[in-house]
């Protein structure tokens, strides 16, 4: 039997409000920004928005905008997209979900990173360093970057930017993060051919890089994570990092502290497709577990 790590005691949603593949990141005006993806329940059919909230303490959420409404979309496939926003049929119903957004704030500004399955990725840059936006395509083509799912970015400590998608690939981008500056390689732990088959995450923690993905076991939809000591591996053995945890993202808080995102797959998991986090830490083998400690689970700054 797989060995599986232990969730926090206390763990609850943010907001009770459907959002998949939750994505986190801590601006440079010490507010952190969420987005995932939407669209609830067309999200396995058509849709098109890519939605934010903000948060000073990690607890207290709103949506981005503020005035002169409300509201939570910075960027729409059908106003904002080109090849975006071509609409197939799967299974003979209309099929053209915007999926598993991530906001990256680094060179400056925010960035968006997105899929349209069956289309590809795409890059988002903001045009005013502010999370607000407006948003624009930041490759030099109209087309996606990769024909692949599940986009991110990784920044190195020397400030190199690369590209993540799919199952564990990555290439360097070039330096205004117009295209891809080398071919897509794929990361690959010791005793698997992928970290996981789609929710790739890569960040660097104690002189280590950190691979995720996500993957099933048994129905359950779990985060699991490799290792190494350089970019391009090896990496170690793959394992379970967070139960239930498919599909997430790591980030730093004000602290310094380390928290995974979480959103809850199915009706096994402590919630179910909504968006959360808690904190993380490195076992004694540098493994990626959770903070058990429900008094460790509040945001510390």
């Amino acid at each position: 039997m797989m060995k599986m790590p232990e969730l926090p005691h206390v763990l609850t949603p943010f907001l009770d409000y459907p959002i998949r593949d939750t994505s986190i990141c801590l601006g440079e005006d010490g507010t952190y920004y969420m987005t995932g993806t939407t669209g609830f329940p067309d999200w396995w059919a058509v849709t098109g928005d890519i939605q934010l909230w903000k948060s000073l303490d990690l607890k207290h959420w709103t949506p981005l905008i503020t005035e002169p409404r409300k509201r939570t979309t910075v960027w729409n496939v059908d106003r904002d997209g080109t090849w975006q926003k071509e609409i197939q049929l799967r299974d003979g119903a209309p099929f053209r979900p915007l999926w598993a957004p991530e906001i990256h704030y680094l060179k400056g500004t925010f960035w968006i990173t997105y899929s349209i399955p069956r289309l590809g990725n795409g890059l988002l840059r903001s045009l005013s360093g502010k999370a607000e936006g407006p948003y624009v395509d930041n490759m030099k083509v109209d087309a996606p970057i990769s024909p692949h799912i599940d986009a991110s970015l990784f920044q190195d400590d020397d400030g190199q930017v690369y590209f993540l998608c799919d199952n564990g690939k990555i290439a360097r981008m070039n330096e205004d993060l117009t295209a891809l500056a080398e071919e897509l390689q794929q990361l690959k732990p010791a005793n698997a051919e992928h970290v996981g088959f789609e929710g790739t995450f890569l960040f660097k923690a104690e002189g280590r890089y950190h691979l995720v993905g996500a993957d099933f076991v048994d129905g359950d939809y779990h985060c699991f994570a490799a290792s190494s000591d350089q970019l391009y591996g090896p990496y170690g053995d793959r394992y379970v990092a967070i139960p239930h945890g498919g599909h997430n993202t790591i980030f730093q808080d004000k602290a310094g502290q380390w928290w995974s995102t979480f959103f809850g797959n199915n009706d096994s998991a402590p919630f179910k497709e909504k968006p959360g986090a808690f904190r993380i830490e490195f076992d004694v083998n540098g493994q990626i577990r959770p903070i058990k400690k429900s008094e460790d689970f509040r945001p510390s700054a």
